[in-house]
């Protein structure tokens, strides 16, 4: 049985994270083919969507860390180890030029959190909670968990979550900005593919721009964004999609995406 299912389904790829005896906490070899997967979905023009989840009760514990700390260790190897390992998974997901739905089915914590968070739309189950761990530990909050907080919640809130390491339910996930929405949890799995669905149908090109735009928003200056959105909308306006959207419109129907 594989660790990652992955599946295809009207041109939205599924990637299951499947080890839910440890409620599907991240081994090396689990984080690094779920890194390939999201590269490959990216790249392949017949995917135009993703959706992350987690089988069984939890959609992700973090790290496995039950192999232990490696023994001895040199300066520089735990930096190398996290830039190598839980901050390129994170990236793949940002940088991931399709939109990534995290189905959020049970426990997300510490990476698995990070994980959620780093997506661009979540849908929670009522029965999902997100917990950052690492304070628990005695651990600084990595897999850029320092980075995504403060932009979903600000400063205050982030070193409030961070700090303290309190378990989030999913309705105060909700209320906090964290997550898109919440839904029983036997319509989560409903609920996401329609949403993929809708997304699997969207301009896949002037979304992968948007996502862009937005991601690369918070840090830039109103000039630098403002440059960005104009060629951004010179290099979509080349697309088919584009012209079949404005095409769409003066035609008064409902425009064909494909894609292109």
């Amino acid at each position: 049985m594989s660790e990652l299912e992955t599946e295809r389904s009207e041109q939205v790829a599924y990637l299951t994270l499947n080890r839910p005896g440890s409620l599907n906490a991240l081994t090396p070899a689990l984080r690094d083919e779920l890194i390939d997967r999201l590269a490959e979905a990216s790249a392949a023009p017949g995917v135009r969507a993703v959706v992350l989840t987690g089988a069984g009760r939890g959609f992700c514990a973090g790290a496995d860390l039950r192999g232990g700390t490696g023994g001895d260790r040199l300066p520089g190897d735990v930096a190398r180890m996290l830039r190598q390992g839980a901050q390129r998974l994170i990236a793949a997901v940002l940088d991931c030029e399709k939109p990534v739905i995290a189905a959020v089915n049970g426990t997300a914590a510490g990476l698995g959190a990070h994980l959620a968070f780093a997506c661009d739309l979540v849908l929670a189950a009522e029965s999902a909670r997100f917990i950052e761990v690492f304070v628990r530990r005695g651990l600084v909050p990595d897999g850029g968990g320092a980075y995504l907080l403060p932009r979903l919640l600000g400063p205050r809130r982030a070193k409030e979550l961070l700090f303290f390491g309190d378990a989030v339910p999913a309705a105060e996930a909700e209320r906090l900005g964290l997550v898109n929405r919440v839904v029983p949890d036997a319509d989560l799995a409903k609920t996401t593919r329609e949403w993929a669905t809708r997304l699997a149908s969207a301009p896949t090109r002037a979304l992968a721009l948007t996502k862009h735009l937005v991601n690369t928003s918070l840090e830039s200056d109103r000039a630098t964004a403002f440059a960005a959105e104009a060629w951004a909308q010179e290099l979509n306006l080349t697309t088919e999609d584009a012209r079949e959207g404005l095409r769409a419109f003066v035609e008064r129907r409902g425009p064909e995406f494909r894609g292109r």
